[in-house]
């Protein structure tokens, strides 16, 4: 999925708000307030892949599908949904009578199974440049249309059998294709108005329409935007919040903690830096709490296709990361846990991941992904191990002797909007040059753009070893491997030397291609589980942590929100409410294991 700033908004939204909400009393408009620090470029969620606009997206337009707060499948625009005997052919009915309308609330149309056709027709259409289009290409046909192999969209298997029924016709058998409706590319859009608005849709609040709980009432880029409750919406008793405030503040991550003090927002977050002493303070400690876990990954990856500055000397830096021996020493020479105490000082250890993919994802027989036979000896075992990365660090500087310039120039940017993630690439810096050797490495700390970093920095390659993250998009291994495939979002490893198979293709791409011929999950997920222990062994990427590190104070309940490891599920408001106060870390780590307690319930309840 391509989620691709998840560092952004765990570090430079901050939750605020003007009153404790409904519970105060009957009738009491219930808001919401956030500043941030990075702005969103679009609101037109069939081509964005960026978390901080498809969050908002998430809340203005509803898709077929969602989840309740334990991750249960539940209707959304469809009220039924089925599939043929292998899931290759999945039908769904929809909801009669929703409503798209403007941003002043008024009807505008009905939402019909056409909506559902005309979305994916934009975003499998090239020239719409849609970042999620990969994704759809699961649909029959779909790829072949995006490469203009075909140009008649009724054969892309996706139709309107009536006005409330769409039927999607698959490549082949999907048997978690529901769990990838919960994601932008999927969502139904006007086509009348699409057409009508060309490239201008998604770019004002004018030029957009909603369907889902809120509209956007004001939208003034770099200073505010307002979400209000959508008042035709088919589920609006489930809308607990009246009203999302964002205010924009370059310093939002800076200055929360202290306007939290003041009393004048309902939650912050709070940086390592000032964490000790919110817990020894007799007024704070009862305030603050961990974050909740969630199943994005983060990983350092080293780019096989440098496009940086040549003061940085990206061809130098072209030489030596196709060594693996050099890969090998940056692999096992970063200590993963002086870095993850950059934000979780007390428990480091506990978010750690040795894998790309998370524990818990899926399974294979009551066989966690993780634990099986290709991935267990990394899934069990620290990375870091300071011995090994200076053995590999001889054999580098023996092998590039003649061939590369030492030390090494190692860019490593980070967004300038994250004071945690600052902190930790000087922790890093130090800590990996102290271990190797200034002789060997200088790695050079560079301070990116709080807004557009992606942009900017990530896609364009203006990198040799960063950190970087993903989020699943669906229930399915190929999640987390597809971003490294070809085309993909992730370091290009498709350009590094010496792994080329007999066919022509690169060994990663054939051992992913071969996964994803597999339908058995028995025979599948062993598959994937090869590929992506390819990546680590051959040091490509260092797996480094899960999502959801970091304390914050909060008058959110994170164990009413909906819930899903994938899609955009997880950045709707609805069903939340304010509470009257934050949650402690005790009441949190309650919460938590009731929550856990109920949701094994109603999965074992669903057959899931």
């Amino acid at each position: 999925m391509k989620k691709y700033l998840l560092l952004l908004l765990a570090c430079v939204t901050v939750i605020l708000a003007a009153c404790s909400g409904s519970e105060e009393g009957a009738g009491e408009e219930s808001v919401y307030r956030t500043i941030y620090s990075g702005e969103i470029t679009t609101l037109n969620y069939l081509k964005t892949s960026n978390t901080n606009e498809f969050a908002v997206a998430a809340n203005l337009v509803d898709g077929l599908i969602e989840y309740d707060k334990y991750g249960i499948v539940q209707p959304g625009l469809a009220t039924s949904w089925e599939s043929n005997d292998d899931a290759s052919v999945w039908t769904f009915k929809l909801r009669e009578g929703v409503k798209w309308v403007d941003h002043e609330g008024k009807e505008v149309a009905n939402v019909t199974a056409k909506d559902f056709v005309d979305g994916l027709n934009y975003v499998l259409d090239a020239k719409n440049e849609s970042s999620t289009a990969w994704i759809a290409t699961v649909v029959k046909n779909g790829n072949a249309f995006y490469e203009g192999e075909i140009t008649d969209f009724s054969q892309v298997g996706v139709k309107a059998t009536d006005e409330y029924t769409v039927e999607y016709t698959l490549e082949g058998p999907t048997p978690y294709f529901l769990s990838m409706l919960n994601y932008v590319c999927f969502f139904p859009v006007y086509g009348e108005f699409l057409a009508e608005k060309g490239e201008s849709f998604g770019t004002t609040k004018e030029n957009f329409l909603y369907n889902g709980s809120y509209v956007l009432s004001e939208f003034e880029p770099q200073n505010r935007r307002v979400l209000t409750k959508n008042a035709t919406y088919w589920d609006k008793d489930n809308v607990l919040i009246d009203k999302i405030e964002y205010k924009y503040n370059k310093e939002a991550a800076t200055v929360a903690p202290e306007l939290f003090v003041r009393g004048e927002i309902d939650a912050a977050a709070i940086p390592t830096a000032i964490l000790d002493d919110w817990f020894n303070d007799p007024e704070k400690k009862n305030l603050v709490r961990q974050s909740s876990n969630s199943f994005y990954t983060y990983f350092y990856a080293l780019n096989f296709n440098p496009q940086f500055d040549a003061e940085y000397e990206p061809e130098n830096w072209q030489v030596v990361v196709n060594n693996k021996n050099f890969r090998k020493s940056l692999f096992h020479g970063l200590d993963r846990v002086s870095a993850m105490m950059t934000v979780e000082p007390y428990n480091p250890e506990t978010l750690l991941s040795n894998t790309i993919t998370p524990k818990n994802f899926v399974d294979v027989d009551g066989v966690d992904y993780t634990q099986l036979d290709a991935l267990a000896k990394f899934s069990n075992t620290d990375s870091f191990d300071a011995k090994l990365a200076v053995e590999f660090k001889e054999k580098a500087m023996a092998e590039l002797a003649g061939k590369a310039t030492f030390p090494v120039k190692v860019l490593m940017p980070y967004n300038s909007g994250s004071p945690d993630w600052a902190n930790r690439s000087q922790v890093i810096e130090q800590q990996m040059e102290n271990l190797l050797g200034k002789d060997y490495i200088d790695i050079i700390v560079y301070a990116g753009p709080s807004t557009g970093f992606l942009g900017e920095v990530r896609r364009p390659g203006k990198y040799a070893f960063m950190e970087v993250n993903w989020g699943p998009d669906f229930a399915d291994p190929s999640t987390y491997t597809d971003p490294f495939t070809i085309g993909g979002s992730y370091n290009k490893p498709e350009l590094a030397e010496g792994y080329t198979d007999s066919n022509g293709q690169p060994k990663y791409e054939n051992l992913a291609n071969t996964a994803k011929a597999a339908i058995d999950p028995a025979e599948r997920y062993p598959l994937f589980a090869q590929a992506e222990a390819f990546l680590i062994e051959e040091a490509f990427v260092v797996p480094y942590a899960v999502g959801g590190s970091g304390y914050l104070a909060s008058k959110l309940n994170p164990f009413e929100a909906q819930y899903s490891p994938f899609g955009v599920t997880m950045e709707k408001f609805k069903g939340q409410k304010l509470l009257e106060k934050p949650m402690s870390n005790d009441e949190f780590k309650e919460a938590k294991a009731q929550w856990e307690k109920a949701r094994a319930e109603a999965l074992a309840e669903a057959g899931n």
